[in-house]
């Protein structure tokens, strides 16, 4: 399978050769050239299989430059009991993604069972071990350069920490992300390990690691790569626990479902939209996202209009505190019948601090076609959400999570059943669970005390001459 880039203008690779990169050279990113269809006898045997088995029967339709042996290695080493065990104690661990039923139809699927705590580590655990295994191949090393609004960086660093041939250059927004966030990443002392805080939002951040990946002599001199949503292998790793998911809330593959996804970036809502295309009978996907909501207003209006960072507000669900979501030209690519062309144009006015508006073009037609609907939470909605679940179910959940089943459960079609992505555990926003439920979420005993441990952070302004000098600096050493 060869993968081409959402603005047309590079050259067809296979996945390997996206693998390290991120960024297709024109500044586009990287889909497969088509979505590989998933048949009803596939479907139907795939509903038997454990996550690590189901993990190779998808991944083996994106990464078919990856021996089959070699590749079942890897996703058999990710995705163990072991490695997902760090969660709740009444998780079955060997299901890696179990389904929590709150009520009949109402779902929760679980992915942050993880060495951090956050769905991010579904796909990051698998990234640092084909990193690891494409680099070795290649006698090559790795510059990994990130931005993060909360859970990416921890999860990318706990992949990375001790790789052989990887150093890791994670941005967060200085003071805009929770205590324990920070905690988790600033306290890592491995030298190949690298924090930087941004003096701004998490939109300042990602444009720096764009313009940096965007510098192509800088970016193959110091052999630059990435692990934010825009890398190939994150998304198409998000994948599989939609499949899990479908099968866990079903009894047969006649039926439909609803997801529910809190969204910021949109990367992991994209694996939904794909795993839609490639035959998974998703009824319907719904976006959520908190007081950021430009999501929520392309869905609704046709109207795509990035705020900038001095009109993104830092919320109680920080993790989504995003103006400018860079998996959305995945979708738009798919959405303009992959015309790169077009999608040059709508970024072309995105780039200049513009937007663009499809509702008096065929573009809004054919968006009803791929099955979206959206809506946005508050921090009164998360509050009250927190609190209506815990004291209906017993489940504590939190605030990106109740974004999304607040929204989900106001936007599902009736008789759909609904599965809510969990995005993270309680333990990490301790301070809104505290006000909502007046008293502290548990957290696996591995992590007490975290935030007092010695924390290792370089604190810098959005410069990103300063940046390409503390990432040549740290690479010479």
């Amino acid at each position: 399978m060869k993968y081409l880039s959402t603005r047309g203008n590079a050259p067809a690779k296979t996945f390997t050769e996206i693998l390290l990169g991120g960024l297709a050279p024109d500044g586009g990113l990287y889909l497969p050239e088509q979505y590989p269809q998933v048949t009803r006898p596939e479907l139907d045997a795939w509903r038997k299989l454990s996550y690590a088995d189901l993990a190779f029967a998808v991944l083996s339709k994106f990464a078919t430059d990856i021996p089959a042996a070699d590749l079942k290695a890897i996703i058999s080493k990710t995705y163990t009991a072991e490695v997902y065990n760090k969660g709740r104690a009444d998780s079955d661990a060997e299901q890696i993604t179990p389904l929590r039923t709150l009520e009949p139809g109402v779902h929760i699927l679980e992915l942050s069972n993880g060495p951090t705590l956050a769905f991010k580590d579904m796909a990051m655990q698998l990234l640092g071990n084909l990193f690891e295994y494409a680099l070795s191949k290649q006698h090559d090393e790795l510059n990994i350069l990130g931005a993060t609004s909360g859970d990416t960086g921890s999860a990318a660093e706990y992949a990375m920490r001790g790789k052989r041939g990887i150093r890791v250059f994670m941005l967060s927004p200085n003071g805009k992300m929770s205590v324990f966030q920070r905690a988790q990443m600033y306290s890592l002392q491995d030298p190949n390990i690298h924090n930087i805080a941004i003096n701004g939002m998490f939109d300042d951040a990602q444009d720096m690691v764009k313009a940096v990946s965007n510098d192509h002599a800088y970016k193959a001199a110091h052999k630059i790569g990435t692990v934010n949503s825009i890398n190939w292998g994150r998304v198409s790793a998000q994948i599989v626990y939609y499949f899990k998911g479908y099968f866990a809330a079903t009894k047969s593959n006649d039926e439909q479902v609803a997801f529910s996804v809190p969204s910021g970036n949109f990367g992991n809502i994209c694996a939904g939209h794909i795993a839609r295309m490639m035959g998974l009978p998703i009824g319907q996907l719904i976006l959520a996202t908190n007081e950021n909501d430009v999501l929520d207003e392309f869905f609704s209006t046709g109207a795509y209009r990035p705020r900038g960072t001095d009109h993104t507000y830092a919320t109680s669900s920080p993790s989504m505190d995003i103006s400018k979501a860079s998996n959305f030209e995945r979708f738009v690519f798919d959405l303009v019948g992959r015309d790169g062309t077009k999608v040059r144009e709508f970024w072309g006015k995105v780039d200049a601090g513009g937007s663009f508006d499809i509702r008096h073009t065929p573009y809004w037609d054919a968006l009803q076609k791929f099955h979206f609907a959206s809506g946005k939470s508050s921090h009164y909605d998360r509050l009250k959400t927190i609190r209506g679940v815990y004291e209906e179910y017993g489940v504590m959940v939190d605030p990106h999570t109740a974004d999304g089943i607040k929204v989900g459960m106001e936007q599902r079609r009736p008789n759909l059943p609904l599965i809510c992505l969990e995005t993270a555990l309680p333990a990490k926003f301790e301070e809104t669970i505290v006000e909502a439920l007046g008293r502290k979420p548990e957290r696996p005993a591995a992590l007490d005390g975290i935030e007092d441990l010695p924390q290792r952070c370089e604190v810098m302004d959005a410069d990103v001459a300063k940046l390409k000098a503390f990432i040549t600096a740290k690479v010479a050493a």
